[in-house]
């Protein structure tokens, strides 16, 4: 059989069903691999939301807290409305209906340092949405603030429209597409940290900010499922391919 499939007849087609085999085969251990990625995200994920309440005051600075996603925290501090901004194409539904608005961050100095941490605080109407009209929004007090902590968008690449650079006449971008808090903290007198918090929702909320904290899906996805139909395939075209050169051959 072997003789037949490397004769100068079957030499083309069975390099061809080898390679074709051996893609297959790569894409099963990619799924595989994907599935171990995925396991390894639950697992972290699970540890920081079982964790307790992290108090993010000055003795907590020098933690890793980027490797503390999703954990609970609690902040105490005043927020910085002069380094505030939007992210802009953010829906909320009022009523039934999407309305398209931006989320609101605000930096918080932690009390007792000279560190920030920015707040995602919640959805804001379009119409609010302007520098000089967010002053309804404004909370002069010192703040206690709940939520989870969490990394920015630009830590993967998710193909977002990039921010456009500054004019020379420009020192600061307001209403953004994406967060990044590399950028962010150039243009903030206030040191800030590299995560930021998710704030928790109220119990009521009448007015925006409509704080969000979605639900994660903690499962493992199809990854083992699309990894045993491409080992499958491959072992069909292995199997099938010389009984179908065996019964060429008898053919003829």
């Amino acid at each position: 059989m072997l003789l037949h499939l490397f004769s100068r007849r079957w030499l083309l087609a069975t390099a061809l069903v080898i390679a074709a085999a051996a893609v297959m085969v790569r894409l099963g251990i990619w799924q595989l691999d994907r599935l171990d990625q995925r396991r390894a995200f639950n697992a972290r994920v699970t540890a920081q939301q079982d964790a307790p309440p992290l108090v993010l005051d000055h003795t907590a600075l020098g933690l890793d807290l980027y490797s503390m996603e999703y954990r609970r925290v609690v902040v105490t501090g005043q927020f910085l409305p002069e380094d505030e901004i939007v992210l802009r194409n953010q829906v909320w539904s009022i009523d039934g209906a999407n309305q398209i608005g931006m989320q609101l961050f605000t930096p918080l100095r932690i009390e007792g340092t000279n560190t920030a941490v920015l707040i995602q605080r919640g959805w804001i109407p379009q119409e609010t949405a302007d520098l000089q009209d967010r002053i309804i929004y404004a909370e002069p007090a010192v703040m206690t603030v709940e939520g989870q902590l969490r990394r920015a968008e630009t830590d993967v690449d998710l193909g977002f429209h990039p921010d456009p650079t500054l004019s020379p006449d420009e020192t600061r971008l307001d209403t953004w597409n994406n967060l990044d808090l590399d950028r962010l903290a150039a243009q903030t007198d206030t040191e800030l940290l590299t995560v930021y918090i998710q704030q928790f929702p109220s119990a009521t909320q009448s007015v925006p900010p409509f704080a969000s904290v979605p639900t994660l899906e903690l499962t493992e996805g199809p990854h083992m499922g699309y990894a045993l139909q491409w080992f499958a395939f491959a072992l069909v075209l292995l199997i099938g391919y010389p009984f179908y050169v065996n019964r060429q051959d008898q053919i003829t």
